[in-house]
């Protein structure tokens, strides 16, 4: 376990600079996910962490020990891959195994490292199998596992359930979360799924073009964003954004509110009809416990809507919109939170 400190960390390519001056810290233990659009520099920042990209200016510091000029396998971090990167020709034992006999580990401490991290992720019985008679989950736990033996300080993730299908990822999700709290290593996880960071991260980091735009609990993000990007890119539907007369009356450039923070009724379509913004339904997708609906309504974009099951309204019915005032988010015109 180590604290980690990343303080001012720029990355150029030549005159292209891709991380502007990034100050993150993840502490002892710590759930830390990057999270962001592709092409913001996550990766590139965890890829600078494990050492296999060079830092143009800043520091890195694990336990209190800057360690920018040392190599990869003397930072004491271990990655796993989106894509497994296991020996193909190497059986499930010896994957595990490798990193510790090139480390020239004896050979019982070896065997008992991996068959303690093969229990742990319930691979015991596939020791003797090779990658290719695995399946995708398996194979992902095979390449946490061989982080797992060399017990490092930090874990480094990066978008490894990409490969999963959806059903996978919401159950490897679950597991790594796990994982992590049993062995309460401090671990970064970069992925470009919002709900993925919200679920396991105990901290996130929300990047946007090689800048932090905000830190904080994944309900904090939720609840107080800190800008229009933040806002929008944290939340499933996304956060619906209105301008003009309906941001006037809340004296703001732009407002914002999230898809379960409408009252949606039926109505007549009449302007006064119980008040709030009139609309039509244009599309509804009946999902058992949510009602997801798209509605027009005139003065704002088509409104993302998620209400109850039971709600039952069909495409054409004319409906009365009201937004829970209480959770409206109001920006000014530069897109900062008011």
């Amino acid at each position: 376990m180590a604290r980690l400190e990343l303080e001012e960390i720029r990355k150029s390519y030549g005159v292209l600079e891709v991380l502007y001056g990034i100050s993150v810290t993840a502490e002892d233990g710590e759930f830390l996910a990057l999270v962001g659009p592709s092409g913001c520099g996550k990766s590139t920042l965890l890829r600078a962490i494990a050492g296999l990209e060079a830092i143009t200016s800043g520091d890195i510091r694990i336990e209190g020990t800057r360690v920018n000029d040392l190599a990869p396998r003397d930072r004491d971090i271990a990655m796993v891959f989106q894509n497994y990167a296991l020996y193909p020709h190497m059986t499930v034992e010896s994957n595990m195994g490798f990193a510790l006999r090139l480390a020239g580990l004896a050979k019982d401490e070896i065997g008992k490292r991996v068959a303690s991290a093969a229990e742990i992720l319930d691979l015991t019985r596939y020791l003797d199998r090779k990658p290719v008679a695995l399946s995708g989950g398996q194979r992902q736990r095979v390449a946490m596992g061989r982080a797992i033996v060399r017990a490092p300080k930090v874990f480094l993730f990066d978008e490894p359930l990409s490969n999963l299908d959806a059903k996978l990822r919401v159950q490897m999700r679950g597991e790594i979360r796990e994982l992590q709290q049993r062995l309460a290593t401090t671990t970064v996880y970069v992925t470009h799924d919002q709900v993925e960071a919200m679920t396991m991260a105990d901290k996130i980091v929300v990047m946007n073009g090689g800048k932090v735009e905000q830190i904080g609990h994944p309900l904090d993000l939720y609840r107080k964003p800190a800008n229009i990007f933040v806002a929008t890119f944290i939340g499933s539907p996304q956060m619906n954004l209105m301008t003009g007369p309906l941001a006037d009356r809340y004296r703001a450039a732009t407002i914002g509110v999230r898809p379960e923070h409408f009252d949606v009724q039926a109505s007549t379509g009449t302007a006064n009809d119980g008040g709030g913004w009139q609309g039509r339904v244009v599309s509804a997708e009946y999902l058992g416990s949510d009602t997801y609906l798209v509605v027009d309504v005139d003065g704002a974009p088509r409104l993302q809507i998620r209400t109850h099951g039971g709600l039952v309204l069909p495409v054409g019915q004319s409906v009365t919109v009201k937004p829970n005032e209480e959770f409206l988010y109001r920006f000014d015109d530069q897109g900062i939170a008011l």
